[in-house]
């Protein structure tokens, strides 16, 4: 099976400025609107076996400035089975696409916190997996609350992998692309193609992030679709800061689309899920996944602890508590 697949380069109209839920949310409904028909568009241009786009990092809501964890998730912090969800799933089936972006979520088992969840969303309007962002310097994650996550959803939770028509999907969010663990448990699951929420600074030079999709891309054998922010409107960051370099990745490394600067659909290509099989199932030096030897790396893993999870039980999510926890990590890795 072949289809294409488009990482959709859009500007984030942001929610700082809005004082109320109820002005945010009229916010995110109308970017919900005005990207119903920039998809709508580009399928009609690009072709209709457009079967899966992705937007960029919290394309709806911009990122906290200022805001306390508990102003962000009053404001800006989705409902599991709120309207903008409804909105987002009524949008989708409309298209008849998978559907993937990033949002900040709220969660009934942490009312006191929220987490950055990439999703996807099916054809029938459905969400097919939640991936709550696992490292993050000032948000809330899953291992800041191990224990309670996992009573909570188990540990198969954290690394979900969507089995659909178009290959197994699976969700990376923003900048944990550096971290290859990620990529290596989803590919470990059965991931096919990576969906790659992000919001990046955009540069004529190699990137860190970008050196990382093409890494990812190989050692994983599977598809990296990328989609980058348009610049950041309403925020005081200056706009363009977030900007370009939305891309499709093969999975031996080749980018084979890749967008400029600006709101684009120029970062689409055919996804050959047949190709992709094959490559798999072939016996080869190139065959990196069947190469692995996992036991090599586990008991290193397994008797070294260098964040420390748990980290917000009986403790305020606030923007200096990580980063005095960060302070210590350092002080005892380099003591």
């Amino acid at each position: 099976m072949s289809y294409k697949a488009l990482a959709l380069q859009l500007t984030c109209q942001t929610v700082n400025h809005c004082e109320t839920r109820d002005e945010a949310e009229t916010l995110m409904l109308q970017t919900i609107e005005r990207i119903e028909k920039q998809i709508a568009a580009s399928i009609n241009f690009i072709g209709r076996d457009t079967l899966l786009v992705v937007v960029p990092e919290y394309f709806l809501t911009g990122f906290p400035m200022g805001e306390t964890i508990e102003q962000w998730r009053e404001k800006a912090a989705l409902e599991i089975d709120g309207r903008i969800y409804e909105a987002l799933s009524a949008v989708v089936q409309r298209q008849q696409i998978y559907f993937s972006g990033n949002v900040y979520e709220q969660d009934p088992f942490f009312p006191e916190l929220y987490f950055q969840t990439s999703f996807i969303i099916g054809p029938n309007g459905d969400v097919l997996l939640r991936y709550r962002r696992l490292n993050s310097m000032f948000a809330p994650t899953p291992h800041d609350v191990w224990e309670l996550y996992l009573d909570a959803y188990g540990y198969d939770s954290l690394f979900p992998v969507a089995k659909t028509n178009i290959g197994n999907l699976a969700c990376i969010a923003s900048e944990e692309i550096l971290y290859p663990e990620v990529a290596r448990c989803l590919s470990m699951r059965g991931a096919e193609v990576l969906l790659h929420s992000t919001s990046e600074t955009g540069s004529p030079l190699l990137t860190q992030k970008n050196v990382a999709k093409l890494a990812r891309a190989i050692e994983n054998m599977g598809y990296v679709v990328s989609a980058n922010s348009a610049g950041m409107a309403g925020s005081p960051i200056p706009f363009g800061s977030t900007d370009a370099g939305s891309k499709i990745i093969d999975p031996k490394g080749i980018v084979l689309a890749e967008a400029g600067y600006g709101e684009s659909m120029v970062a689409n290509a055919d996804i050959d899920l047949a190709a992709l099989r094959e490559f798999r199932q072939r016996p080869a030096i190139g065959n990196l996944l069947a190469r692995q030897r996992t036991e090599l790396y586990a008991q290193s893993y397994a008797s070294t602890s260098i964040y420390p999870p748990d980290t917000l039980l009986g403790q305020t999510a606030e923007r200096q508590h990580f980063v005095r926890t960060q302070q210590e990590v350092i002080k005892k890795l380099y003591s």
